[in-house]
């Protein structure tokens, strides 16, 4: 998928048979650079100092990227970072070798290093871009950025702005700078690496100006390590229209919206507040928390609207009979005030608390170390366009949210099909069971997206027959 030295020096010789456009040619070829490097961030308001950060292009979080559905992203990932690293492009049905799992779809991108992405986007809807080797950290860091696909023109809804609002947090010291204390064993047991400074967008402040009446279009993206976000409108009318990128069939109205880490929603919301007032998104934890707030200028107007229509479903294959679909089991089990007593890690049984020395907390089925380099395993080998029933039971004290690379499935209740998502929530002592077609060939993570608790154990792969 890289474009080799060799093969780029013979399609420069074969380019010299044209005079006139030689530059405009090599230029052409060079995909869009996005730069993984150290950075600064002003997260804390002035006075306090800029961050240090890890940024795609020395920015925490990255430029989001912008295209429409059916068109094909190409990005050279550099790597200015003093450590290996690679991008998964979260939510994005694409070919396995594009996912950007280090030491499993790709090799890690070294230091100096690049690789080349490049895949369609066949799905329209809110989604994001963020590193995949040591994510608990690096992520942590800042590397992580929104990737929005527009539907296409004439098909989007009708609206007079959009928010894009990545929701993140931070542990930061009195001075302003990051601990850099990913792999705490307390956070890694317990329910993940929770920050004591929230943003969105990077700004703990962030504010837009609207006008009352004005129908927005919010995309709400959680980059955060663990924390799971209750958020609720103040001085808007919502609707939530999409989940993980994928359109409800019909609108569902907003009360109040949970957000696991990882998850998206998009929501059209109507501004009720008057002018010299704000309309506000808000965080429920503990107590009422301004995650966003939208002053409300002079003009616009009291009328109101009709309810929004639903967007386009995308072209995500259909599922065959539940009946008649393979039966997965997922068992999770460990973290602190946990019944597991061991689990299997390096091909033999191990006490819990020779796995805490390891720095593994979880299990899934009774084995902790599924993606380890001298033994990856498949949890599960499927057949190519199989129908699968997987049944996620939480044997633990703490949430979980179940992530799913390359594919989408459907949250199952009662046995009728539910929402179409790429990450579930799996509160802790429930069961969770979800549907999905293995469509795609390939070797595709599933994994806890409380990224410490990933990196401790819960991390996991399903192949899937070429």
């Amino acid at each position: 998928m890289t474009l080799s030295r060799r093969r780029f020096g013979a399609l420069l010789a074969a380019s010299a048979a044209l005079p006139a456009l030689p530059r405009l040619a090599r230029a052409a070829m060079d995909p869009i650079v996005i730069e993984a490097r150290p950075g600064t961030a002003q997260l804390l308001p002035a006075p306090y100092p800029a961050t240090p950060v890890w940024g795609y292009d020395g920015a925490a979080p990255g430029a989001g990227i912008r295209m429409v559905q059916g068109e094909r992203l190409e990005r050279r990932l550099l790597n200015a970072l003093p450590e290996p690293t690679s991008i998964h492009w979260h939510g994005i049905r694409l070919p396995n070798g594009m996912d950007g799992v280090s030491g499993v779809t790709q090799a890690p991108v070294a230091p100096g290093e690049s690789f080349d992405y490049a895949f369609d986007l066949p799905d329209a809807g809110t989604y994001w871009y963020h590193a995949h080797r040591a994510s608990a950290a690096q992520v942590g860091r800042g590397l992580h950025a929104p990737l929005i696909v527009e539907e296409p023109e004439g098909a989007r809804p009708d609206v007079d702005d959009e928010v894009v609002a990545l929701l993140g947090d931070w542990r930061l010291r009195e001075d302003g700078t990051q601990a850099l204390d990913f792999a705490a064993p307390h956070d890694a047991s317990h329910g993940g690496r929770f920050g004591n400074v929230v943003t969105t967008n990077g700004q703990v402040e962030a504010t837009h100006s609207v006008r009352r009446g004005d129908r927005l279009r919010l995309r709400l993206i959680n980059a955060a390590n663990a924390r799971i976000f209750d958020l609720a409108l103040q001085g808007m009318t919502g609707w939530v229209v999409a989940l993980d990128g994928m359109p409800l069939p019909a609108p569902r109205p907003l009360d109040r919206l949970v957000l696991a880490p990882a998850q998206r929603a998009d929501v059209i919301a109507d501004v009720t507040a008057g002018a010299g007032e704000e309309a506000l998104l808000i965080h429920m934890e503990r107590e009422p928390v301004v995650q966003m707030a939208f002053p409300v200028r002079a003009g616009g107007t009291a009328a109101t609207r009709p309810a929004p229509a639903p967007l386009p479903p995308n072209p995500v294959p259909a599922l065959g009979a539940l009946a008649d679909a393979r039966p997965l089991r997922l068992v999770m089990e460990g973290g602190a005030m946990g019944r597991m007593d061991g689990a299997l890690m390096g091909g033999r049984r191990a006490g819990f608390r020779e796995m805490a020395g390891a720095g593994f907390y979880w299990a899934f089925n009774g084995r902790a170390d599924w993606t380890a380099e001298d033994a990856m395993a498949p949890l599960a080998e499927l057949a190519a366009g199989e129908t699968v029933r997987l049944t996620i039971e939480n044997r633990s004290n703490w949430p979980h949210a179940m992530h799913l690379h390359g594919m989408h499935f459907h949250e199952v209740a009662d046995g009728a099909l539910g929402d179409l998502r790429d990450t579930t929530l799996v509160p802790g002592g429930e069961t969770v069971e979800v549907a999905f077609s293995a469509a795609a060939p390939g070797d595709w993570m599933l994994h806890c997206h409380m990224l410490s608790h990933a990196a401790s154990g819960m991390m996991a792969f399903l192949r899937v027959a070429a």
